[in-house]
C-alpha cells in the first residue's frame, strides 16, 4: 500500500510518496497551481501520481498555529481535502499536523548548502516528505 503526502499551498503542492511497505517517504515533485482557485489541474496531475504508484491514502498537512489552534491557512485545507475526497472517492484523507514541517525542510536545505533561489524550487517537495515521514512513523 502507497501512501501520497501533501504539502497543500496557494500556488503549489508538494507531492511526497511512501515506498511499498509504509516505512519511508521520498519527495516527487512539486505541483505548480496557476491560481490560488485552480485545482482542475492539479487534482489531474494527483490523478496520475495516484494511478502510477497505485496511492491507497492521502495525508495532507494541516498547519495549526503553534498552540494547536485552527489557523486561516486550516480551513483553506480542509476545503482542499473536501475537494479530493470528491474527486477521489474511494480514498482516505488523513489531516495532519504540520506545524514546523517547512521550518525543518527549509532547515535541512540550507544545512545541505542550497541557496535560496534553490530551496525555493524544491521547500514544499521537502515539506511534503516530513508531513508524510511523520504519519508513517506514527503508524509502525
Amino acid at each position: 500500500m502507497r501512501i501520497l503526502g501533501l504539502d497543500y499551498g496557494d500556488k503549489t503542492v508538494g507531492v511526497a510518496v511512501s515506498d511499498p511497505f509504509g516505512w519511508t517517504a521520498q519527495g516527487l515533485e512539486v505541483i505548480k497551481r496557476n491560481s490560488e482557485n485552480e485545482y482542475k489541474q492539479s487534482l489531474g496531475r494527483m490523478a496520475d501520481i495516484m494511478k502510477e504508484y497505485e496511492v491507497e491514502k492521502i495525508v495532507l498537512g494541516y498547519p495549526l498555529n503553534l498552540d494547536g489552534s485552527i489557523s486561516e491557512r486550516c480551513k483553506k485545507t480542509e476545503d482542499y481535502k473536501e475537494r479530493i475526497q470528491n474527486r477521489f472517492k474511494n480514498i482516505e484523507v488523513v489531516l495532519w499536523d504540520e506545524r514546523l514541517s517547512t521550518v525543518a525542510a527549509a532547515n535541512h536545505l540550507m544545512s545541505a548548502g542550497l541557496n535560496n533561489q534553490k530551496r525555493k524550487g524544491v521547500i514544499d517537495k521537502m515539506a511534503a516528505v516530513y508531513i508524510l515521514q511523520g504519519y508513517l512513523d506514527s503508524i509502525n
